[in-house]
Formats: structure tokens, sequence, C-alpha cells
């Protein structure tokens, strides 16, 4: 792990505030055998090497993974002026070094993972691991067959060449589908009804990949995941 990330994560700072902090002479490395290393942002640590912050170790308490279902009016971003922010709904000291693994709307509700691990949620939202996102989608218009085709087979978006990938779709009644993607472009859902004529009037992400949003949990709530939820999306960073 490069020295910059590894105290970025120890001390819930920004990179650029961290790399300000190597620059002053705070932060010390030592080897195993207690030899001080040049401290440089870049730096690789290996397993037996110690860190410290003006004299004061540094340990990393390990990452966490947690599940929230995203209300309505809420963004996904650390921090928005705006608008109150996914990170606003925990408490202040369980909110340091977390950011979303993917964003929904301000207007789409469900389920919205939070952790602290870049690695895991790089795999999540990375388009080349083709990780499953599961909506429900309320539509304005009696959903047809053509359109149901249409959306399994992939659709063109406006201003986007490239057809959609192929999806699944479950129809739950004549205003509401299930619609499971595996991208994630700008607004695509919606983007996808009005390419085949349609409408969403309403937005919910009840899982991603095999993790299902609890049921338990209301609008505005939280939870740890499970270790077992932890690994169906892929080992920790």
């Amino acid at each position: 792990m490069r020295l910059d990330y590894y105290v970025a994560h120890a001390t819930g700072l920004t990179r650029k505030q961290v790399k300000t902090l190597i620059r002053s002479g705070a932060i010390q490395v030592f080897d195993g055998a207690g030899g001080e290393l040049p401290a440089k942002p870049e730096r690789r640590l290996q397993t037996d090497m110690r860190v410290l912050w003006e004299g004061r170790p540094l340990r990393l308490e390990g990452h966490r993974y947690l599940m929230l279902h995203k209300p309505v009016g809420v963004v996904c971003s650390t921090d928005d002026p705006g608008h109150r922010t996914v990170l606003d709904l925990l408490p202040g000291d369980q909110r340091a070094g977390l950011h979303a693994a993917g964003r929904l709307d301000l207007d789409t509700t469900g389920l919205v993972l939070l952790t602290s691990d870049g690695h895991w949620s790089h795999r999540i939202t990375s388009p080349q691991h083709h990780c499953n996102k599961r909506y429900r989608v309320t539509t304005a218009e009696p959903v047809t067959r053509t359109q149901v085709d249409a959306l399994s087979a992939g659709v063109v978006l406006r201003d986007d060449p490239r057809p959609t990938r192929q999806a699944h779709v479950e129809v739950v009644d004549a205003l509401c589908l299930r619609l499971t993607i595996s991208e994630g472009r700008y607004h695509q859902v919606k983007r996808m009804l009005a390419a085949v004529g349609n409408r969403v009037v309403a937005l919910h992400r009840e899982a991603v990949g095999d993790v299902v949003l609890d049921p338990a949990l209301a609008p505005g709530e939280w939870r740890p995941l499970t270790e077992a939820e932890q690994k169906r999306l892929g080992p920790p960073g």
C-alpha cells in the first residue's frame, strides 16, 4: 500500500491534506529494524514497516462496508452545499473515510453501498466488472410487450450511439417493472424508458450484485454489511 493511501485511511484526511502533511515532515516511516526511511507519498509500505504522525503510531482499523436506504432528496456525493448527502444520514463519528460505491439520482431511492475500501468499490462501479443493479421502475404509461422486448435486447440512448447491454426485465404490473442492468451510464434507466417511448415516474434500487436492500431498513437508515454480503461483491481490497 502507498504511504499517502495508508495515512489517508488511518486519519480520515484527504490525499491532498496527507501529501501536505508528509512534505511538512510530520510523517515518519521506519523499517522492520527500526531504521528511518524517507517519507514519500508514493512509498510502498511493507508489512513490517511502522508509520508515525508526530511520534504517534498510525494504524488502520480495517475497512468498513455499509448498506443505506437512500431517501428522495439526498445526494450520493460526500459533500454538497445544496443538498443533504448520504454521509449526513450517519452519525458524525461514522463518516470519516467513507464514500458511496456508485451513485443514485436525487429523486431515486434505495440501496447505496458505503465503504472506505476504494478497491472494493471500484470492482462494483467499474464497467469491466459488469456488476448487476436491479431497479423497481414505476412508469407513466402501461409497459407494452414491444417495450419489454426492446429493453431486454438493448436500446440506443439519445446522444449515445452505443446500444445498451442486454437487460433482464420482469413485468410486475401494467405500470411497474423490475429492470436489471450491468452498466452505469448517466441517468441510464430513465433514458432507456424514454428511448422506448415511456417515462419513469419513480425509481428504486433494490439490489447491487447479489446484495439486496434489507427490508427492515426504513428510508435514511443504514447498517453494516454482513461478512457474507461483503464477499458476494468481491473480497476486500
